[in-house]
């Protein structure tokens, strides 16, 4: 397998360029859809608290999200080099078509998560608050463990809807960690997990003979692929009650968010 064209070694491409097509492979402007939880849950653990984090507090999150994001799948496209080229749907990508080698790819990873345990420091000297330096690690651990997972278990797909809802969770404990000792965060991460794990096990159909060929335990192809649809209806299901109980008990939600509530509701129906 050629792995110098467009690679750090030997290769006419800049750093840069070479930046550019990883964050093309890892879908970075995909972060995007992991911060309205983060968001939300600082939103509700100020209002909880009455005191509003600063611009710089808010923007530390954001950092800091886009980071763990970038380190998860970073550590992804190394884990499964070997398995995406022997698949038709991911033999392209940047690692098994040889476009980034695995050292520049490992050297981003690497540095995205050290970048991710300094930018939590901002936390302990913003707002002198120093759980998201020490559970950092913890984080970057569970966030690498899901790329492993999938050789070993079915529950692959839950793995993964819990690293997204540590954002809701993590928020909490950068801006207001009292916020932890309420109900409706756990709700908001409860319905990340369930959503996330959900539409993980629909996106997992298009590789179910691949799967089983290489003896991975996506649930469509160690349960079949109706029990595995129907697993993802129920955990959406899961997702929507969620929503809904968290619409109830947090006194900061307002009709625009139950009315969104009822939107998920009908989409839900229609899929």
């Amino acid at each position: 397998m050629n792995q110098t064209h467009g690679s750090i070694n030997g290769s006419s491409a800049s750093w840069w360029q070479q930046a550019v097509v990883f964050g093309h492979d890892i879908k970075l402007s995909h972060s995007v859809f992991a911060l309205p939880f983060a968001l939300l849950a600082v939103f509700m653990a100020a209002a909880s608290s009455l005191v509003y984090p600063d611009i710089f507090t808010v923007g530390l999150v954001v950092l800091c999200m886009v980071l763990a994001r970038t380190w998860a799948m970073g550590i992804n496209r190394l884990a499964d080099a070997q398995l995406d080229a022997q698949n038709p749907r991911t033999a392209q990508r940047a690692l098994p078509s040889g476009k980034l080698s695995r050292k520049f790819v490992r050297f981003l990873t690497v540095t995205c998560g050290v970048l991710f345990v300094v930018a939590t420091i901002g936390f302990m000297l913003l707002n002198h608050n120093p759980w998201p330096t020490i559970l950092s690690p913890v984080a970057l651990f569970w966030l690498a463990a899901y790329s492993y997972t999938k050789r070993y278990t079915w529950l692959c797909h839950l793995w993964l809807g819990s690293s997204l809802a540590l954002s809701p969770i993590a928020a909490a404990v950068a801006t207001e960690p009292a916020y932890l000792g309420e109900w409706p965060v756990y709700l908001l991460a409860g319905m990340v997990m369930s959503w996330v794990a959900g539409f993980d096990i629909i996106y997992a159909l298009q590789d179910v003979q691949v799967d089983r060929a290489q003896g991975l335990y996506s649930m469509p192809s160690r349960l079949g692929e109706k029990p595995a649809l129907r697993l993802a209806g129920m955990l959406h299901i899961t997702a929507w009650l969620l929503l809904v109980m968290l619409t109830l008990v947090s006194p900061v939600l307002s009709l625009g968010f139950a009315g969104g509530v009822v939107l998920v509701g009908a989409l839900l129906v229609l899929e």
